[in-house]
């Protein structure tokens, strides 16, 4: 039995950047612009990602732009929750393998951002690989390998000297042909001359840190899908300022945190909160020094965002049923007034 033809002006396309609600997209005559259709068909919650791949409908009109059509599933999502007061779910990208954490030994590098990090591409199904970058400006970079390792345990971490092209073989594996990685870090973390020395050639302008405090400058201004020489396609993201979890559940947390999940076993009592309580194995560990108290610290603190954020979504969807129900009710009534018989 033949499968259906697709019709002509029907086509895959997969997202490669988005400004100013226009969506440019790859597909097999090339790139193309493309906008979306206010009702398009999606199995998946807010408009399309860098990284979805998509159906788009061509036009026939000159001057009017193909519109995208349908998203389809996405195989996973590195998310987070939208900055500021909203709570809503921002998908950084999308139907990704990997992602570099890129964190700077310049004065960027974070323990605690690192083990928040990890918990985020945790829950998007992708595998976290921690990239150390300005290697060469480290006085102590076993220490520093060393710290970045007890924070994202069973995680790749690997430190680079991107503007010499140093030590970047490891990440090859990650980068081959059909394998798509996202990067993230905060502004002036790297990203930029790391993209560039993963391509062979510039791609993307840099800038230097700011003097005096190590902050930097924002030279990605939105997200983008680079195709590497190898096949390999890669997502540069700009410098995340605010990173606070998007999580459907407590295991992305339990994963990132395992070394704390285990100690826990051996409390005393099961709802051990791990405080004041007597036999305590975590803290037991801290004592010992095979813990240490901020990552316990951090531990809580996210477990604690977590629930709030929970707490937040519930509120959202029981309002927006209300909302639903309520404009069922005024249909109902408005039917009712201009019933004829």
């Amino acid at each position: 039995m033949e499968s259906a033809a697709v019709p002509e002006h029907l086509f895959p396309a997969r997202v490669v950047s988005i400004s100013r609600g226009v969506f440019h997209v790859a597909a097999a005559e090339g790139e193309i612009d493309a906008r979306v259709l206010k009702r398009v068909r999606t199995s998946v919650s807010g408009p399309p990602a860098v990284g979805d791949w998509v159906v788009v409908e061509s036009s026939s009109v000159h001057g009017v732009d193909p519109r995208i059509v349908h998203v389809l599933d996405r195989r996973s999502r590195l998310s987070r929750k939208a900055a500021g007061a909203r709570t809503e779910e921002q998908v950084v990208a999308a139907n990704i393998d990997a992602v570099f954490l890129v964190m700077g030994l310049d004065g960027d590098f974070n323990p605690r951002r690192l083990e928040r990090f990890v918990a985020m591409v945790r829950e998007s199904g992708a595998e976290p690989v921690v990239v150390l970058t300005k290697a060469d400006l480290c006085a102590h970079l076993d220490a520093s390998r060393s710290q970045a390792q007890q924070a994202a345990p069973a995680t790749m971490v690997v430190a680079v000297n991107a503007l010499a092209g140093e030590n970047l073989e490891p990440l090859a594996a990650h980068l081959a042909a059909g394998r798509t990685v996202a990067m993230v870090g905060s502004s002036g973390a790297g990203k930029s001359t790391l993209l560039n020395a993963l391509c062979g050639e510039v791609v993307m302008r840099t800038a230097p840190v700011r003097e005096g405090d190590d902050r930097g400058r924002h030279t990605t201004t939105h997200r983008r899908l680079v195709q590497l020489p190898g096949g390999g396609l890669l997502i540069d993201n700009p410098g995340i300022r605010e990173l606070q979890l998007w999580a459907d559940d407590e295991g992305s947390l339990e994963e990132t945190f395992d070394d704390i999940e285990e100690l826990a076993v051996g409390c005393r009592f099961r709802d051990c909160g791990h405080g004041r309580e007597p036999g305590c194995a975590v803290q037991a560990a801290i004592r010992d020094g095979s813990l240490d108290r901020a990552r316990l610290g951090n531990y809580n603190d996210l477990r604690e965002e977590q629930r709030r954020l929970e707490q937040r979504r519930d509120e959202a969807s029981r309002r927006a049923g209300e909302r639903k129900l309520g404009a069922f009710y005024k249909s109902v009534q408005q039917a009712k007034k201009n019933r004829r018989w």
